[in-house]
């Protein structure tokens, strides 16, 4: 390795490019390598070493020039007269010829090594050693200068603080990568709790889709989960090691949300006081999830198209056209094609984004799922709030199963965690969960029995998108009852 730093013309020059070019080095073995050879030819030297500390305290060999690895650890142990010395002193030592030299009188592996010259430059990061580089010759010496200590002790602090960067960067890249791995672990599938007919449809497409880069539209009520549904399609598919980023569509006014979707110029607005990337940008390569589409303007809805379509962006106050890739997951809970209908929602859009559709169910819809959740949020609130409380009394259940949930999976949760605050007993019992009765429903007048029956089947049983089993079970009825009447009606409507 040539780095043509000429050190008696220019130390400045010389020194200022050795910090560029070792301060573009991030992992820490190429660059432990790059000030190995950097040092070697600013003293001419023969032969070398880089010691560094290690988690348990000690001074170790990291990197080696001309030294065999057990050579090398016995020079690091003989460091008594050199290495450890520079590292007590905290000052560069240096001999142009250390056989004659009094303070290395009797060190035995230097007379065994025949080394000549000799020089140790300490590393050093707010007055705390983090290492030494150690370099000798047996022939060549001309560099082992008084004239090169200044310029050795400047090269040493760049490449400490250097070394102390790469460290940095490699713990957070570990720390990156663990999160990353956490992050993925909470949004598989089975995060997802659900064992009713009507989820495993939706399990069914997001494991369809998982690994494709098709745009996803996720419909359902407030609080039914369709950013955890939007997560885990991103984080069990191609792009879960890329950025996700989400955004609630309705929180912001048109001019601010056109400004985090799209960036803007320096500028372009007052108190836009410099260039500023968009989330679009920010989430390149990964998945960018909006909330409550369908809230967005009319203005934002053709530029949302835009990036469907072409993948193109424009900052706010900029001409010039930029490129994302970025997969798209939207979801709403407004019914988004009678919105197309009523002239509130760009029909091309709406193709668009309804590439897949996942309708997430009610909770009152998945009546088999309400204990399994209940149970998952009990011990999650329990662990939370350093509590033993681990099942719920028979009336707790009853209340749960006979509750209308108008808040669904999430006002579930709340009303778990709230209970686990409040109770004092080992099991919550129905006092603890404070449900509003649900509100009995009146007959309407002019109705018979048997027709409001009907209608409260056929209306239970769209809610459960036809399921036979979810439907009786709902009304508390048995799957025969439930196919004799339908059967009953059929013959009806024929006659």
């Amino acid at each position: 390795m040539n780095m043509n730093h000429d050190i008696r013309h220019d130390p400045l020059d010389a020194i200022s490019q050795i910090s560029c070019t070792i301060n573009t080095v991030r992992e820490l073995d190429p660059l432990l390598n790059t000030i190995m050879d950097i040092a070697l030819q600013t003293v001419q030297a023969e032969r070398g070493f880089i010691l560094l500390l290690d988690d348990a305290g000690e001074f170790t060999v990291q990197t080696a020039r001309n030294i065999a690895d057990d050579v090398a650890i016995d020079l690091s142990r003989f460091s008594n007269n050199v290495v450890k010395q520079a590292l007590s002193q905290g000052n560069p030592v240096m001999a142009f010829d250390v056989q004659a030299d009094d303070r290395f009188a009797g060190a035995e592996s230097i007379v065994l090594q025949k080394i000549q010259s000799v020089a140790c430059v300490p590393l050093t990061i707010k007055q705390r050693s983090i290492g030494a580089i150690y370099l000798d010759s047996i022939q060549q010496r001309s560099g082992f200068t008084d004239d090169s200590l200044p310029f050795l002790k400047a090269f040493a602090n760049q490449a400490a603080i250097a070394i102390e960067n790469a460290r940095l960067y490699e713990q957070l890249q570990q720390e990156n990568q663990q999160l990353r791995k956490h992050v993925q672990e909470a949004h598989r599938f089975d995060g997802i709790i659900g064992s009713s007919p009507a989820m495993q449809r939706v399990f069914d497409t997001m494991t369809s889709v998982a690994d494709t880069d098709a745009t996803v539209l996720i419909q359902g009520e407030s609080g039914t989960g369709k950013e955890l549904i939007a997560r885990a399609i991103h984080y069990n598919g191609v792009r879960k090691d890329k950025p996700f980023l989400a955004l609630f569509c309705g929180s912001l006014p048109e001019s601010l949300l056109e400004s985090e979707l799209f960036g803007h110029k320096k500028g372009a607005f007052t108190g836009a006081a410099a260039d500023k990337k968009g989330l679009f940008e920010a989430a390149d390569k990964g998945t960018f999830f909006l909330d409550e589409v369908s809230e967005l303007s009319p203005h934002i809805q053709v530029q949302l198209l835009r990036v469907l379509q072409e993948g193109e962006i424009k900052r706010v106050g900029e001409t010039q056209i930029r490129h994302v890739d970025v997969r798209i997951i939207a979801a709403t809970n407004k019914n988004l094609f009678e919105e197309v209908k009523n002239g509130n929602f760009r029909e091309d859009l709406y193709y668009r984004l309804n590439v897949i559709n996942v309708n997430v169910p009610r909770l009152r819809e998945r009546h088999n799922d309400i204990m399994e959740l209940a149970g998952y949020f009990l011990e999650k609130s329990s662990q939370k709030n350093k509590k033993a409380i681990n099942s719920f009394t028979p009336e707790a259940v009853q209340a749960l199963k006979t509750y209308s949930w108008p808040g669904n999976v999430r006002e579930l949760q709340n009303t778990i965690e709230r209970a686990v605050v409040l109770s004092r007993q080992t099991k919550i019992d129905r006092s603890d969960l404070q449900l509003q009765d649900n509100p009995t429903p009146s007959l309407p007048i002019g109705v018979k029995l048997k027709d409001f029956e009907r209608q409260l089947v056929e209306r239970t049983l769209s809610e459960t998108n036809g399921n036979i089993t979810e439907t009786a079970a709902q009304l508390g009825v048995s799957r025969r009852w439930l196919h004799y009447r339908l059967k009953e009606w059929k013959d009806e409507d024929d006659r």
